[in-house]
């Protein structure tokens, strides 16, 4: 049989999304058995019944006639003043309506920078472990994704040195994710202000996803790194899908700040990038005020009692239980970022570990190489479902575990 001569693009042959890869894939031919999959793959509120608050539906609901056309390639006019209102909240100065852009969520406005910003080979520090869009965005815009870690033995902070090390003169932005998905981390103030010191040195644009920063547990505090620096160049991301749990609404918004009157030519590709799309979804774009007007739910979530905070505790402690696993407790978003210690198992890494849970136990999990992490040696679990569930699934990876023991070491008592 000859070769097909339909092809994908070259660009792609290295790029993967592994939230929604090959193990995601093994797991829905599972369940087209009939079998039952626990899904702690993916930050996805309402499948486990967090529901988008009723006041956001009830204000679409109102305005679905008024959506019926295409809006400002921008956004509308109401979205764009409450994103602003909350940005000038947060400490940012200087932002008008002009620097907001909303989109279909953060996803589509991390693409739509990247491909306004780079030419071939530019280079965008990126952190690791990484959501990976931002690493796929990065070379699918023909940019050159340069990973830079962050500290797990200092709370999954960035490591200021390995950045420093990392910047060439090819280098043309840093990329902040803040609370951090995968790790949970929730960024120091001094270490937001090292990274701003190193952009103005080298006149770097930075790049801060902030989708996470109202879910924060135990006072932990985000500084919105926007609101530290005036001369710096910073696009903020932010959204519906988490704080508001209005994932599939799809609505993100991108907020530039710090001296935008350098960056025209830059702008100009913005506009053009986000008039060809025509505009965000505007249904959507009608809850976006009272999102952010309106009586902020998350906070019940993430308050000592709240539903999130006790899915975080409980399985975080049954995670930390099992021999050969370490965990740094999250201090923000909805993940738990776990290390396997490799040398008390019988297998070899994080993605053999992964396939074989999801096929004895039916746990679905990613792994920490998912998210250009390089050690093969961590998962990502998310703390979504029920207590019930949770705990059964936590259970499951702790008798997967104990089982999947190299029979040299000493069981436990």
């Amino acid at each position: 049989m000859s070769e097909s001569p339909f092809k994908k693009s070259e660009r792609l042959n290295n790029l993967s999304y592994a939230i929604r890869g090959p193990i995601f894939d093994k797991a829905q031919q599972i369940e087209a058995t009939g079998q039952k999959i626990i899904n702690l793959n993916i930050g996805n509120p309402a499948p486990f019944g967090f529901d988008v608050p009723d006041e956001i539906i009830h204000d679409m609901m109102l305005n679905i006639r008024n959506a019926q056309g295409y809006s400002h390639h921008l956004g509308i006019f109401s979205a764009r003043k409450a994103i602003m209102n909350n940005t000038q909240q947060q400490g940012v100065h200087g932002v008008t309506i002009d620097d907001i852009y909303v989109g279909n969520g953060v996803s589509e406005l991390i693409i739509l920078s990247m491909q306004a910003l780079l030419n071939a080979g530019d280079e965008i520090l990126v952190p690791s472990p990484d959501y990976p869009l931002w690493t796929t965005a990065v070379a699918l815009s023909e940019g050159k994704p340069v990973h830079y870690l962050c500290d797990e033995d200092s709370d999954w902070n960035p490591s200021i040195e390995d950045i420093k090390s990392k910047i060439t003169h090819k280098t043309k932005g840093i990329v902040l994710i803040n609370p951090n998905n995968p790790t949970g981390a929730v960024y120091t103030k001094d270490i937001l202000q090292s990274i701003l010191k190193l952009a103005q040195e080298h006149q770097l644009i930075i790049f801060s996803d902030e989708i996470y920063d109202k879910i924060l547990y135990d006072g932990n505090v985000h500084h919105p790194i926007a609101a530290m620096a005036d001369d710096v160049l910073i696009f903020t991301y932010g959204g519906l899908s988490k704080n508001y749990r209005a994932a599939g609404f799809r609505g993100g918004w991108m907020v530039l700040s710090g001296p935008v009157h350098k960056a025209k030519s830059l702008v100009e590709g913005l506009n053009l990038l986000a008039s060809m799309r025509l505009c965000a979804n505007v249904p959507t774009q009608y809850a976006i005020q009272t999102a952010l007007g309106g009586y902020q739910s998350i906070n019940d979530l993430v308050a000592p009692e709240g539903r999130l905070t006790k899915q975080r505790d409980l399985i975080y402690s049954m995670i930390i239980d099992i021999p050969g696993i370490s965990c740094v407790k999250p201090k923000g978003a909805l993940y738990l970022f776990p290390k396997l210690d490799l040398t008390k198992f019988n297998f070899d890494d994080d993605n053999e570990f992964a396939y074989r849970l999801l096929d004895d136990k039916h746990v679905l999990i990613v792994p920490g190489s998912g998210f250009n992490h390089s050690d093969k040696a961590h998962f990502r679990v998310v703390f979504l479902p029920q207590i019930d569930e949770l705990q059964r699934a936590g259970n499951l990876i702790h008798e997967y575990l104990l089982h999947s023991l190299h029979s040299n070491n000493l069981m436990p008592v």
